[in-house]
């Protein structure tokens, strides 16, 4: 099993910055990756980016490229996402997710998740 805590929302006005963390305890994979998604109000749960445990390769959904960026301190089994630019459409439910297989943006490809942390943006 894989525990992950989400912290780091919170509200910020349009133009400002965040930086939600996600630490893991438990199993802690060689391989896979641990990602973020979002879900806004009445709408369905989005990847937002990933990482790969092994290589440290990353991923983004085009929403947030360049705004956005993942990061990982392995000795502390802690990612972070780290936005800048936020914008009011930013605004959703973060949530850290861990799986042991290939890297996917796929919900359902991700075995563990967190309870989500508020980002609210304000314009």
């Amino acid at each position: 099993q894989v525990q992950l805590v989400e912290s780091g929302g919170g509200l910020v006005q349009a133009g400002g910055s965040l930086r939600l963390s996600c630490a893991a305890s438990g199993r802690i994979f060689s391989s896979g990756a641990m990602a973020w998604f979002r879900q806004g109000s009445g709408k369905e749960r989005e990847f937002v980016t990933a990482i790969r445990w092994s290589g440290g390769r990353t991923y983004y959904a085009d929403s947030v490229k360049g705004r956005c960026t993942i990061s990982r301190d392995n000795g502390k089994n802690t990612v972070y996402l780290q936005m800048n630019s936020l914008k009011p459409e930013d605004t959703a439910v973060y949530y850290c997710a861990a799986t042991g297989n290939l890297f996917t943006t796929q919900v359902h490809g991700y075995e563990y998740w967190g309870q989500g942390t508020q980002v609210t943006v304000s314009s």
